[in-house]
């Protein structure tokens, strides 16, 4: 039931076949925010790393990730204590499955992930490779499988290397590649005297799939998610805040600032200014059809000519019950062109339905086709089918009717 992909909002196609190409951003908690973490883990049984987990759990699944959420996470693998100091590398890749679904709030998600992992520290000696293998998940050259983010943390004192004669210091070697879609790798800093100084770490992406602009979205989204959830630790996860305020400023205001000049006229007038600027510009596509916006209008007018005649004009509806199609686009501007007012009706309601329509809206003239004309059922009125009066229709003019 693992989802087979998750559904990141990603900036381009994921490619057939992935090309490790990557980059990292910067991600920084606070001293002050890293000890309320720290604080909210004990007060709920649960490790910084449970809450970072939650934490990076609760984004992706308001950034539209779904509820069901798979992080792939590295563990020492080092359970027996006759490994404790045996030099090699033991590490194993566990999944940690987390269900955001419902109206959960953050101390209630982080009690799931706490139980999620525990279940999954009781099978850790389980090799990755071999749950793949028995598993058997649908393949694909372009993305990891079971899991597409990856979260690293180390809570381990940082390592010291003293030669005597020798300064020495560690130099990060970035790779400019990416193993997962996302890798977020983040590790504890401490004080002179042991107390919480901040997490650092990096934000480590597919180039493939994300602009460096979105990823330090993501990383500044999580810093806030995390903000929220310290503070009000009882409040759902869909609404701890994510956006910076000249975020939602921007998207609630700015984005939102349309306000412009609306040139005067009709839909009538500024289709035909439209088509005489652009004539043989395509206007209606439906199917293999193509209608051009010169050969709507004058099909239009040659229908609104024939609505005169029939005594359609100002404040007269007319009944508009055709099936979709290019037709339907000529019928609704050829009734607005004659002056009158159109009553859309769907062919698929049902018949007292749309006759009680016809009865109520008093249209006089209904335009409808074969496929849709035993819809309304008996109809007194001017009935016009559009198929049938092809030939009638087309002899009328092409220029636009004089409407009092």
């Amino acid at each position: 039931g693992l989802p087979e992909e998750l559904e990141l909002a990603v900036d381009h196609r994921r490619p057939a076949v992935a090309s490790y190409r990557g980059d990292r951003v910067g991600v920084w908690l606070s001293a002050e925010l890293h000890g309320k973490l720290i604080e909210l883990g004990r007060r709920e049984g649960a490790s910084l790393f449970m809450v970072v987990q939650a934490g990076l759990a609760a984004l992706l699944s308001r950034l539209g990730a779904g509820s069901d959420i798979p992080i792939g996470s590295p563990i020492a693998g080092r359970t027996d204590s006759a490994l404790e100091e045996l030099v090699g590398f033991f590490v194993n890749t566990l999944v940690l499955r987390t269900d955001t679904s419902g109206r959960v709030s953050f101390a209630e998600l982080l009690g799931r992930v706490r139980a999620g992992n525990l279940g999954a520290y009781a099978h850790q000696d389980v090799p990755f490779e071999r749950l793949v293998e028995v598993l058997n998940p649908a393949r694909s050259l372009g993305r990891h499988p079971l899991f597409q983010v990856m979260l690293a943390f180390q809570n381990t004192t940082a390592a010291r290397f003293e030669v005597g004669g020798l300064n020495a210091s560690f130099e990060e070697v970035a790779s400019r590649s990416a193993k997962f879609d996302l890798g977020v790798s983040l590790g504890e800093e401490h004080a002179a005297d042991g107390g919480p100084a901040g997490i650092r770490g990096v934000i480590e992406y597919a180039s493939d799939l994300f602009e460096r602009g979105t990823v330090e979205g993501i990383g500044h989204r999580l810093v806030r998610l995390l903000e929220g959830a310290v503070a009000s630790p009882q409040r759902p996860i869909g609404l701890l805040e994510i956006l910076a305020p000249s975020e939602r400023e921007l998207i609630l205001r700015g984005w939102n600032d349309t306000a412009h000049a609306v040139p005067g006229g009709t839909v009538v007038e500024l289709f035909g200014a439209q088509a005489a600027r652009t004539p043989a510009a395509t206007a209606v596509v439906f199917g293999d059809e193509e209608l051009s916006y010169r050969e709507l209008d004058a099909r239009a007018n040659r229908l609104a000519h024939h609505l005169r005649g029939l005594g359609v004009g100002p404040e007269r509806v007319v009944g508009l019950c055709v099936v979709r199609s290019a037709e339907l686009i000529v019928a609704l501007l050829g009734i607005l062109k004659a002056g009158g007012a159109y009553l859309p009706l769907d062919p698929d309601y049902p018949v007292e339905r749309l006759a009680f329509m016809l009865a109520d809206a008093g249209a006089r003239v209904l335009i409808t086709d074969a496929a849709s004309a035993d819809r309304v059922g008996t109809y007194d009125g001017q009935l016009l089918r559009l198929d049938v009066d092809v030939a009638v229709i087309a002899r009328q003019p092409s220029h636009v009717p004089h409407v009092q």
